[in-house]
């Protein structure tokens, strides 16, 4: 098992692979954790992710374009390739299903892909729709899956505004779903008044906000059900 110091060191060295878009680094720092015995969930929440978390952070302050972005994705995913078959599923006491994908006309998907790992690793049932996704199909794939969760991605603010169509679509057809929204342009306020549920700013967010929103809405189904009975 890595020391303390050896730990950090190692977290750094994936961070900073991906800020700095650099993939053979990542490639080392994933197999440097793999024969040192860090838990690779660490390895790639707070060595990969941080990393990406800070390009967004860069992304937003204009110190980074999208070139930038698709590079750092690259060395996040270079790592990921590494650490994901070793990953250990967290027992989170609660489980349950989840639609995602980015919105229509949108092909940005590195922020999606990081939360969709994040509900992979607590255990969700995950269906990924992928990117550029037409609004009626998130309806469409809720519908048949009976999801609990819908997610909706979007990196820039003419696609965004996709997202308030289908909140209303889904609410007018199921009032119970949960829905939460993120992506480089969306805020708390944009949330609320579009009537999602949630508002993801990163990808612990995300999921700490969906374990949430599930455990309410199972709480709802019990007490109905016991109503009823």
């Amino acid at each position: 098992m890595a020391t303390e110091e050896k730990t950090k060191e190692i977290l750094d060295k994936l961070k900073n692979a991906v800020i700095q878009y650099d993939e053979d680094t990542a490639k080392e720092g994933a197999e440097e954790a793999l024969k040192e015995e860090l838990n690779p969930n660490d390895a790639i929440f707070n060595g990969l992710v941080s990393g990406m978390e800070e390009v967004g952070r860069l992304f937003e302050a204009q110190e980074y374009f999208v070139p930038e972005l698709l590079m750092c994705a690259d060395a996040l995913y270079v790592g990921l390739d590494i650490l994901k078959p070793h990953v250990n599923q967290l027992d989170l006491g609660v489980k349950g299903s989840v639609v995602i994908g980015t919105v229509e006309g949108d092909v940005h998907d590195i922020g999606k892909n990081i939360v969709k790992m994040m509900f992979d690793v607590a255990g969700f049932e995950v269906y990924d729709l992928g990117k550029d996704v037409p609004l009626d199909k998130f309806i469409e794939e809720q519908i048949k899956t009976d999801s609990d969760l819908v997610c909706l991605s979007a990196m820039m603010t003419t696609t965004m505004v996709g997202m308030k169509k289908v909140i209303d679509d889904l609410k007018a057809k199921n009032p119970d779903i949960k829905i939460m929204i993120g992506g480089a342009p969306v805020s708390q306020d944009i949330a609320e008044k579009w009537g999602a549920d949630g508002y993801a700013g990163d990808a612990n967010n995300a999921l700490k906000d969906a374990i949430n929103m599930i455990s309410s809405l199972k709480k709802m189904k019990e007490d109905a059900e016991r109503k009823n009975s």
